[in-house]
């Protein structure tokens, strides 16, 4: 007997500043260049707080201490696929510049807002720019906002 529930997607992406820049990975997931911050799937059995780390490091090479969360993103995609983001802040910790990053990562690189708002067309989606948005206006929470003990 199969599931016939709908099942969102859940995601998580890491805003990380510095300097007044942000980390910002540049891929081509579907073969089309665009820009996202560090951003994935939960894996199965991962904590929410994990996976953001885990995928900030695999698509940057940056390891990172998560800060605060900015909270649950929803986002309809063009193909009716739907996500459940949620949004977190990290404070980078160390580079690894000889790590091999993910599949399809072109780079990733530090951009000013500024940069950013300039390649507003080639971002991956909408949710990239509300998180930085949404950071600049201070919406933060604290991460025992989430709870993950089961």
């Amino acid at each position: 007997m199969s599931d016939s529930r709908w099942k969102p997607n859940v995601t998580v992406a890491t805003l990380v500043e510095k300097d007044s820049q942000y980390l910002m990975v540049h891929e081509a997931p579907d073969g089309k260049p665009v820009y996202n911050q560090p951003a994935g799937h939960l894996d199965e059995g991962e904590s929410i707080i994990t996976a953001a780390t885990r995928e900030t490091l695999e698509e940057t090479g940056w390891d990172v201490v998560v800060t605060d969360y900015l909270g649950v993103y929803r986002y309809v995609a063009s193909n009716k696929t739907t996500y459940i983001r949620h949004g977190f802040v990290a404070k980078p910790i160390k580079h690894y510049p000889d790590q091999a990053l993910d599949k399809g990562i072109i780079a990733a690189q530090w951009m000013s807002y500024e940069e950013i708002l300039d390649n507003k067309p080639l971002l991956r989606g909408p949710l990239v720019q509300r998180l930085i948005d949404d950071y600049r206006a201070g919406k933060l929470y604290p991460l025992a906002a989430l709870n993950e003990d089961g």
